[in-house]
């Protein structure tokens, strides 16, 4: 695959902010965020916005940041660092979405400013467990995600915001046209989740035009950070200047190269891995 530009030695990368929770476990949240940049050649800013207690068996507690530390972790970094691009993961609670969604407006964050906002909704686990309470979801529908460039739930998230249950592609083209209800520029409904069928087809759609994005599914249960993985490399791209569809499809190219390259990890779903990118650098190069 084509990959993006890695900027010369001594230069400032490109930088993205993700905004999103911790994993102790190492496979999801700010975790994989931070490799997916690393990976990419993008320089990582993070906002903490919950730390929980994980591993590869299941989110057994979480602890939310307060709502004005993480505004004002986004702050700082937008003042002085400056970001290309952002990312939202898990915001746990009203409170967090609300300052988020405040704090991005203040400083161009999202599509009413020059800065590409990627909103993944982060509602529960990939073991189910719940990230985000209840109350939030009101917030996140009508506060947050009609600030966002794209949008990228999985199916899980598509039902608990629409109330669709994705089935086949006539219910995936609901749900996108449901969801971009909200107000958020692009909308994509992502099928990794739905195991019945041979391929990974994910829905990109814009208020007008639906986009398809086909790969033969990976078969393995180490997935874990997968929707992380996606919304990240998407920001990534699309920092570097890359339009919406070509940034998803970009995204969705190194998510699948990265499920194949997942490895078991602990006793549960191991996660995706996108370390077979040092292992191409090392065959074009040779030994360090």
């Amino acid at each position: 695959m084509n990959l993006l530009p890695l900027t010369p030695e001594g230069q400032t990368p490109v930088r993205v902010l993700t905004i999103a929770g911790t994993d102790s476990g190492g496979s999801a949240g700010v975790q994989a965020d931070s490799r997916t940049m690393a990976l990419l050649g993008v320089h990582a800013c993070v906002a903490v916005t919950a730390v929980t207690v994980q591993n590869s068996l299941r989110v057994s507690d979480f602890h939310e940041i307060p709502a004005q530390t993480v505004a004002d972790q986004v702050r700082v970094v937008a003042s002085d660092i400056g970001v290309g691009a952002a990312k939202t993961g898990m915001l746990a609670s009203r409170a967090i979405i609300d300052a988020v969604a405040r704090v991005c407006a203040e400083h161009g964050i999202g599509q009413n400013g020059s800065i590409p906002l990627v909103v993944d909704p982060v509602a529960a686990s990939i073991h189910g467990d719940p990230l985000l309470h209840e109350s939030a979801l009101d917030a996140l529908r009508h506060n947050l995600i009609p600030m966002a460039t794209v949008v990228t739930p999985n199916l899980d998230e598509v039902r608990l915001l629409t109330g669709i249950d994705v089935v086949d592609d006539r219910s995936a083209r609901l749900a996108a046209e449901t969801l971009h209800k909200f107000g958020q520029r692009w909308t994509i409904v992502k099928g990794g989740h739905l195991r019945s069928s041979a391929f990974s087809n994910d829905l990109l759609y814009d208020g007008e035009t639906f986009h398809e994005l086909s790969a033969s599914r990976i078969t393995t249960v180490h997935d874990h950070g997968a929707g992380d993985t996606l919304a990240t490399a998407t920001a990534c791209a699309l920092a570097h200047g890359y339009d919406v569809p070509s940034a998803v499809a970009f995204a969705k190219e190194w998510t699948t190269r990265s499920l194949r390259a997942s490895y078991p990890l602990g006793a549960g779903r191991g996660p995706v891995s996108a370390l077979w990118r040092l292992r191409e650098a090392g065959a074009d190069h040779g030994p360090w």
